[in-house]
């Protein structure tokens, strides 16, 4: 019998639902039960694809080509359950679906309103695509009272009715700030929050309070009196050093024992040796490395936010504190040298990521030819690798005109447009015209590792999967040059026709790779390109 936890969010945004899902999804595995997490978006995009990594966070995607909300990253990472598309929604696909069908005629001419037609459909997307998990949880995205999260918020409440207690259970994530001028915790914004909930017909089980300092017990109990909740239930959600110590605090308060109290189950305390094994290797680290990102969103770090945990992981595998410099890589579009030398002087590594556009291009190359110049350990991702052939092509090769299609018309078009590739058995085509939305290279392809390469002895074995985000691609016809000015494509697509992976075998480590490995990272289990690179950091540092 698959139970529902639906997780909801009050008085302000950020803090921490997704995480706080992530944890408690972590805590029921340890007691040994199944989990699958989904998250339920209130804004009018069909998906982030198209959204700012500068006002929305990173797009995470999943193995079957989904752009998701950045939680679905939490997800994998505390879980090791891989994602889905049927995993995220968002407004903008709910209503989507509805009125294609009611184009079709699928509703036989009824009129088409919120109740039932869209609640409906929320409902559908919960219960849908199940394989008989124990738990799943459904994160609700924004804050309640938010006008975009009635339909959701409606649709959970029915939902409630429907399944009963013993299979739903309402978890909700409040703030209960520390006011300094009065020295002293404030509990009514938990209890107008919860109010709100109530107003439209949801009475939460367990409150999660986010709070920077401890609770005395009076005012616990003063919650649990006002918000019609029991005292064991008010659950201190109190900050701790790194995200992978929440599990264990939210243990701790007694988040998980609520949640079978709560359903009525009789389990053994859960195992968190591997949660106490991954923060011990944190906070006891044997040396540091410091890692220079950069980057072009590193306004909002979030923009980054699989690869900063990627690092961290990569950190736990060497026994090593990762300390990441974020630099904008449109600092280092100058002639100066001198000036490229001073913002790098300090990194035992350097770290390309993602992007899309021309802004910034220039200044990454002057990073990756500042890393390929001084033996720096290098790491670039997606972009990053496409600027990697670009500054070989053009500072080696002596291509002066070597560019992306991204950037305009160009005679020496080394990056291009992707127009067709397969998915499966299937040619996917694209043209220039094409929306925006979706229409990348995306989700889990195959890779041929180079036998003798970096590549196959970082990943120990040949053949791969990893996932991308990409638009354009590396133009194969250009491996000869390449290769004489000392770069190798040492991973292809099965059918040699996509370059996946480049490196120098002239370097101490210097990689890139078109897709992202972050997006597959675990705490438990970190992606040996994230080990390898952190490795090299950490060589470089004792050289130094």
């Amino acid at each position: 019998m698959t139970r529902f936890i639906f997780i909801t969010g009050g008085v302000v945004s950020s803090l921490g639902k997704g995480l706080g899902s992530a944890a408690l999804a972590a805590l029921l595995q340890a007691r040994g039960y199944s989990v699958r997490l989904r998250k339920l978006d209130p804004y009018l995009n069909v998906d982030p694809g198209t959204m700012s990594p500068t006002q929305h966070g990173e797009v995470f995607v999943t193995d079957d080509g989904a752009e998701t909300d950045l939680d679905l990253g939490h997800y994998e990472r505390f879980t090791g359950v891989g994602n889905r598309r049927t995993d995220n929604v968002t407004t903008g696909r709910i209503y989507s679906d509805v009125l294609a069908k009611e184009r079709r005629g699928d509703y036989l001419g009824a009129t088409i309103q919120v109740i039932p037609h869209v609640t409906d459909a929320i409902k559908a997307f919960v219960k849908a695509n199940l394989d008989g998990e124990d738990f799943v949880l459904c994160e609700i995205g924004g804050t309640v009272g938010d006008i975009e999260s009635l339909p959701f918020l409606e649709a959970i409440r029915q939902l409630g009715n429907e399944l009963g207690r013993e299979r739903s259970c309402f978890v909700h994530v409040t703030l209960v700030p520390y006011i300094a001028a009065a020295g002293e915790l404030k509990t009514k914004p938990t209890q107008h929050s919860v109010k709100e909930l109530q107003s439209v017909g949801i009475q939460p089980d367990i409150l999660l309070c986010r709070t920077e300092h401890e609770m005395p017990d009076e005012q616990r109990g003063k919650i649990g009196l006002f918000c019609n909740v029991r005292e064991s239930a008010v659950i201190l959600a109190n900050d701790v050093s790194n995200i992978y110590e929440v599990p264990l605090s939210y243990h701790e308060q007694g988040l998980d024992r609520e949640v079978i109290r709560h359903f009525g189950l009789d389990t053994q305390e859960p195992d968190l040796a591997r949660w106490e094994e991954i923060n011990h290797a944190i906070q006891n680290p044997e040396g540091e490395v410091n890692i220079t990102i950069v980057g072009k969103y590193v306004s909002l770090q979030d923009s980054y936010k699989s690869l900063t945990e990627a690092l961290t992981h990569g950190g736990i595998a060497n026994r090593q504190k990762v300390k990441i410099s974020w630099l904008d890589s449109e600092l280092l579009e100058t002639d100066d040298d001198i000036i490229v030398a001073d913002h790098l002087a300090n990194a035992d590594a350097i770290l390309v990521p993602g992007g899309f556009g021309e802004r910034g291009s220039k200044g990454k190359i002057r990073a990756i030819q500042f890393a390929r110049e001084k033996n720096v350990p290098y790491l670039g991702i997606c972009f990053g690798m496409q600027m990697a052939v670009l500054e070989t092509a053009r500072n080696i090769a002596g291509m002066s005109n070597a560019s992306s299609t991204e950037f305009g018309e160009t005679p020496e078009p080394i990056v291009g447009l992707m127009t067709e590739w397969n998915i499966g058995n299937e040619l996917t085509t694209r043209d220039a015209d094409d929306d925006l939305g979706g229409t990348m290279r995306l989700g889990a392809y195959d890779c041929v590792l180079e036998e003798g390469s970096l590549a196959k002895e970082v990943y120990a074995e040949t053949n791969i999967s990893e996932r991308h985000r990409h638009r354009y691609e590396v133009n194969i016809g250009y491996r000869d040059m390449l290769e004489k000015a000392g770069m190798k494509m040492s991973g292809l697509s099965p059918d040699g026709r996509l370059p996946e992976i480049v490196e120098r075998p002239d370097h101490p480590f210097f990689i890139a790779v078109q897709f992202h490995p972050e997006l597959k990272s675990r705490p438990f289990e970190p992606h040996p390109l994230f080990s390898g690179f952190v490795n090299a950091a950490k060589e470089r540092s004792r050289l130094v």
